[in-house]
């Protein structure tokens, strides 16, 4: 008696289907999604500026350009990342890259409405009295526009390379401290002494004045020692990592009357298929896709809207995104009018 066998498969046609490249980690934000949709919250954006392709030729226009359409789809600021060449985390040292204040200046020319700041300026890199000048020239020519971002430095090899001391840590925070309560003495009125513990400014006359009351200083750093300076002295401290680093930031900070900004590198797509299609097109060669999913937190519109979400419960008041694709700024705008309540 004949049988036939059962069948293996092996002239079955399989039809391809996307595969998400994003992790886990970056897209399990649906129930986050669903609460903004029902019960919105407000959120502040900002784009940071961490290179300036196009050739010196053509770099005041891409900047130009890239300030204005931010400020059409909805951000509410605009960073720029305070060296004076380009880390190694981004790029090549020998990339085109612009001095920070020199920048917003010409930025505030060329918007109307976006805060303007440094994210941040490293307190080793010029004399702080002379930053508290700076800040409160661009306060005035912008608007009242300005925040003065600053940080402890930590890039040595650019201080060697244009022949400025890099003291060590605790020095450095000394002069950060001192700095963060001389530059209001500076923006307020009258000219009286500063002393500080390393610091000395014997006449503090700086007009005019910035056309804020109150000119925001943002602290950049998410350490325990950094976190405890900013909540005595500033208005608000930027922090990274995720949102279990947030809230522990948050922790820490406590009741203290200091707001908490979130910087990230963020890649944004319509929908899953164009997601797969930027990560693949703009991953390094030697990354597998996944990978470089999660090094750019890389999401739908709705992801992006969830980890946001995310971010704001965790005491969040301000996310500040560096865009490995400035032409998804549209896309961008999708996510930030989600959170315009």
């Amino acid at each position: 008696m004949k049988q036939e066998l059962p069948t293996e498969g092996y002239d079955d046609v399989l039809q391809p289907t996307a595969v998400r490249v994003v992790p886990n980690a970056f897209v399990e934000s649906t129930a986050a999604h669903a609460r903004q949709s029902e019960a919105p919250v407000g959120l502040r954006f900002g784009l940071q500026l961490s290179r300036y392709p196009g050739g010196r030729e053509g770099l005041a226009s891409w900047t130009r350009e890239v300030a204005e359409r931010a400020e059409a789809v909805g951000f509410d600021a605009v960073y720029v990342m305070d060296h004076f060449r380009q880390i190694p985390q981004v790029g090549r040292a020998w990339e085109d890259f612009l001095e920070s204040w020199t920048t917003l200046g010409y930025l505030a020319a060329c918007t109307n409405r976006v805060r303007l700041g440094t994210l941040v300026s490293g307190i080793t890199y010029r004399n702080v009295a002379h930053l508290g000048k700076i800040a409160a020239t661009l306060d005035v020519l912008s608007g009242g526009r300005a925040v003065c971002g600053v940080g402890l430095a930590w890039f040595e090899a650019e201080h060697k390379a244009y022949g400025w001391p890099f003291p060590p840590v605790s020095e450095r925070y000394a002069l950060l401290e001192d700095a963060l309560q001389v530059l209001p003495v500076l923006w307020g009125p009258g000219n009286k002494p500063f002393r500080g513990k390393v610091l000395d400014v014997p006449d503090t006359t700086c007009y005019p004045r910035p056309l804020q009351e109150h000119l925001p200083v943002l602290v950049g750093g998410s350490g325990p020692r950094t976190l405890r300076v900013a909540g005595r002295y500033a208005d608000a401290v930027n922090v990274f990592g995720d949102v279990a680093a947030v809230r522990k930031a948050a922790g820490y900070l406590g009741d203290k009357p200091v707001e908490l900004t979130h910087l990230s590198t963020t890649l944004v797509g319509k929908d899953s298929q164009q997601l797969d299609e930027l990560v693949r097109r703009l991953r390094p060669r030697n990354m597998n896709p996944a990978k470089y999913a999660a090094s750019v937190n890389a999401g739908t519109v709705d992801d992006q809207i969830g980890r946001f979400r995310e971010l704001s419960e965790a005491g969040v008041a301000e996310v500040m995104i560096s865009l490995p694709d400035l032409d998804t700024l549209d896309t961008v705008a999708d996510v930030i009018s989600a959170f315009r309540v």
